[in-house]
């Protein structure tokens, strides 16, 4: 089943919004968008546990 996780529900003001086939293509997707809109070169444990959180099913 596809994953969907959306950068708002996180509790960012943005609208990125990542879809994927799996919990780790979203957290890549995550990752990358951490880093490139963001500015987190490290991403800590507290968020990602907040990101794995937010991911649903599409």
């Amino acid at each position: 089943m596809a994953k969907v996780l959306s950068c708002r529900e996180v509790g960012m003001d943005c609208d990125f919004v990542a879809h994927g086939n799996s919990e780790e293509e979203i957290m890549a997707q995550a990752a990358v968008h951490a880093r490139t809109d963001h500015g987190m070169q490290d991403i800590p444990p507290e968020v990602a546990d907040k990101v794995r959180a937010a991911i649903r099913d599409e």
